[in-house]
């Protein structure tokens, strides 16, 4: 899991902090006992992900494999999402985070880090 130093662009702003799951064992954890939750976590590669353990509703962008948003879905406590093959990663924020950052069907999302631009 990377140390937090990168930053979400959604449409070419910057919009929050981004914490990245990308090894098994980070995708497992995603946002389970993450008090307080991260602003953003990338899970990649992923195509589905599940709300086990999980006691707050998450919002989810489904990404294809050029990060692009195909779907936006509110994962409840328990509830998981089906996997689907264009989807490559997976974006998790608390509730409202997509309103505030403009994030909607067809919003660019790329990682950028801390001192480049």
């Amino acid at each position: 899991m990377a140390s937090g130093s990168e930053r979400l662009l959604v449409d070419g702003r910057e919009v929050a902090r981004l914490l990245l799951a990308d090894t098994a064992p980070a995708r497992l954890r995603g946002m389970l006992l993450r008090r307080p939750l991260p602003p953003a976590l990338l899970l990649s590669p992923a195509s589905s992900v599940h709300g086990l353990g999980m006691v707050e509703t998450l919002e989810v962008a489904l990404l294809d494999r050029d990060m692009c948003v195909r779907h936006l879905l509110r994962l409840r406590p328990c509830g998981m999402t089906r996997p689907r093959r264009q989807i490559r990663s997976v974006l998790e924020a608390p509730v409202g985070s997509f309103e505030q950052w403009g994030l909607q069907v067809g919003s660019q999302v790329a990682i950028a880090e801390r001192g480049t631009g």
